[in-house]
């Protein structure tokens, strides 16, 4: 009786933290995205600059956050993995307030570059929330799980900019970066006051070794699957992000420049709601079926309707296009974590999952620069050629690496199973 009722307390604890750190979720995403519309109007506003000075450092000025996530999501990883995550979410917003806070009050491009690279430093909130979440969620539901926890970020990242477009009309650049900051100390205050951390999973997973920064490597260059899942989050990066900075100058080559403010956003946010209808979805069957049979579904399926984006005539047919693809990038990245979460040692999932956060803000960095330079010297078409190559590549490396592992009679032995 006793027992029954600490497992009924442990899953009502986890459906708790689930809803806070969906709320959460919520608020951070939609924060971030509140001002990225009018970074390079912001920009605009510190002198008489030329457009050519205005594009080169917005590109800079939104580049830099990811190259120092980059960097820092690793040691994140771990330090949560040694001292509990709760305490590296609420840094973490903490850090994200005061870097946007301070926003508002820069008066010069250097100022704005300095204060998004010390941003980058805290911008792991929301692959923190996922690793939070995972380890205390049972595996066979991990992919669900995950999945719902997903869509909190991405309405918030639907509502975001359409939020911080109002706000900026209403009352100025500045003061948009001043009321988002409010937000984000918000997500701070209902993680230290609402979640309980807890630090053993409900699978019963008693592996306490403390695994250095080295065997982590190890374990995931000794699981060519696990290894391949993180390369092609790299690749899933690039290609998503390929197209966003020049989508809005592709609407305007379908559309022309009336409302052209709006047209964008229908054709950024038709990707977002087509991730949220089936985020949870895809993870729930991921759940039943097998996490990578289903993360291979999606990489070809991704691919398949990114190629014919370059043959579009009208902005409505590119919408149709943009929620497709919304449907299939939905999935990934829940099921990638899950797998993660059902492959990684409870002890070192932080670290593993801090290296996948890494490779994805690569692609980030990588991703925008590749389709300037491919729109420059082919045309905006061409990005979504090589856009669908890439990841129809990601999708045969993965289908490839799952069958020889599956099917070569040589399964890969685990660093759990080396140390029993």
């Amino acid at each position: 009786m006793k027992e029954g009722s600490t497992i009924e307390a442990f899953n009502t604890n986890i459906k708790r933290n689930l809803a806070i750190m969906w709320l959460a979720n919520f608020f951070i995403a939609g924060s971030m995205t509140m001002v990225l519309p009018f970074i390079s109007l912001y920009i605009q506003t510190f002198g008489n600059f030329s457009d050519a000075y205005v594009q080169s450092w917005s590109g800079w000025i939104f580049g830099i956050t990811f190259v120092t996530a980059f960097i820092f999501s690793p040691i994140w990883g771990r330090i949560g993995d040694k001292y509990g995550r709760k305490k590296i979410l609420i840094i973490s917003a903490i850090g994200l307030g005061v870097s946007i806070l301070l926003m508002g009050f820069a008066s010069s491009v250097w100022q704005l570059f300095i204060l998004r690279l010390f941003m980058g430093i805290f911008t792991g909130f929301i692959p923190t929330s996922q690793a939070f979440i995972s380890t205390q969620t049972p595996k066979h539901i991990a992919g669900r799980v995950l999945g719902t926890l997903q869509t909190g970020s991405i309405t918030g990242t639907l509502m975001g900019p359409l939020i911080g477009g109002g706000l900026a009309d209403v009352f100025s650049y500045s003061a948009t970066f001043k009321w988002t900051s409010i937000t984000i100390f918000l997500s701070a205050l209902i993680v230290t006051f609402g979640i309980k951390e807890l630090r053993k999973s409900v699978d019963d997973d008693t592996d306490q070794k403390v695994y250095s920064s080295k065997e982590v490597i190890q374990h995931i260059v000794g699981h060519p699957v696990l290894l391949i899942v993180m390369v092609v989050s790299i690749l899933v990066q690039v290609a998503h992000f390929s197209i966003q900075p020049i989508l809005s100058l592709y609407v305007a080559e379908l559309h022309g420049p009336e409302n052209i403010a709006l047209f964008s956003g229908i054709a950024f946010s038709a990707a977002g709601l087509g991730n949220l209808l089936m985020a949870r979805r895809w993870g729930r069957l991921g759940d039943r079926i097998g996490y990578i049979k289903i993360l291979i579904i999606l990489l070809f399926m991704a691919g398949l309707v990114y190629f014919p984006g370059g043959f579009v005539t009208n902005i409505w047919q590119l919408t149709v296009l943009r929620f497709l693809l919304g449907v299939s990038i939905g999935g990934i990245i829940p099921v990638r974590v899950a797998y993660i979460r059902q492959e990684a040692p409870l002890a070192m999932q932080g670290e593993v999952l801090g290296y996948n956060t890494s490779l994805r803000f690569l692609g980030n960095v990588i991703g925008p620069a590749l389709g300037g330079m491919l729109s420059g010297w082919f045309g905006i078409s061409s990005v979504f050629f090589v856009t669908s190559a890439l990841l129809i590549i990601a999708g045969s490396l993965m289908l490839y690496t799952w069958y020889k592992h599956n099917y070569s009679g040589q399964p890969v032995r685990s660093l759990r199973m080396e140390h029993k």
